[in-house]
């Protein structure tokens, strides 16, 4: 299903999940090629432990984002899609969705996956959210000065075999928030697709994310 948020300046298209009752909101920032199945099933099963989920389409301002996940140059023109977005105005867009969620007053956690995970990142240092949990936020290097106003209880993971984030200079900065590292993972583990996924430390950071979550903004439902 899907909504519009205002953004003060324009309606941001924004994909639901409702499993009905009052349970708190999550905030789903999207990867570089943006709310693909991939971000949908982590939303789904997000919803199915009692979380009200949006994932807003952060490229919306954009023409020409549609993206095939099978082709060979994925990675490349989902990272021309990426050299066009305004950075600033994708945070205000994604405050905007939370404010939306905290409009609810249940509770609000942002959950974002790799560019999604740094957007996540700024977005919890601009506005409050109550959780975050960031993986291989590849944007977080340029955003370490933000740490301090980062109050959400925080959990982060990286892959120890990741060539694109200098995961020991980050870690060094993320003072109070879990932080769990993976031997051998890359970044993207948890992505699904062949070039990406490993699944020892996708199935392991699942599993620490939902208790995490479940602990520190629990549903109904558990973790069950």
């Amino acid at each position: 299903m899907t909504l519009e948020i205002d953004t003060g300046s324009g309606l941001m298209p924004v994909h639901e999940w409702n499993p009905g009752g009052d349970g708190p909101g999550v905030l789903l920032l999207q990867e570089i090629f943006g709310v693909s199945d991939y971000i949908k099933q982590r939303a789904a099963d997000l919803a199915a432990l009692g979380y009200y989920v949006i994932a807003p389409e952060i490229y919306w301002r954009l023409d020409d984002t549609e993206l095939d996940e099978s082709a060979p140059d994925l990675l490349e023109k989902a990272m021309a899609i990426v050299g066009r977005l305004d950075w600033d105005q994708a945070v205000v867009d994604s405050v905007a969705a939370l404010e939306y969620l905290r409009s609810r007053d249940a509770g609000t956690a942002v959950v974002g996956f790799c560019f999604g995970g740094g957007l996540g990142f700024n977005v919890a240092a601009m506005s409050p959210a109550d959780v975050l949990v960031s993986y291989y936020g590849s944007a977080l290097p340029q955003l370490l000065d933000l740490a301090p106003k980062v109050t959400a209880r925080s959990l982060h993971h990286f892959g120890d075999a990741d060539a694109y984030l200098p995961v020991d200079d980050i870690v060094a900065v993320l003072d109070g928030a879990e932080v769990h590292r993976y031997p051998g993972a890359g970044h993207a583990f948890d992505n699904p697709l062949p070039a990406f996924h490993h699944a020892e430390a996708s199935e392991l950071a699942w599993r620490r994310t939902v208790e995490f979550l479940s602990r520190q903004l629990p549903t109904s439902q558990g973790s069950e």
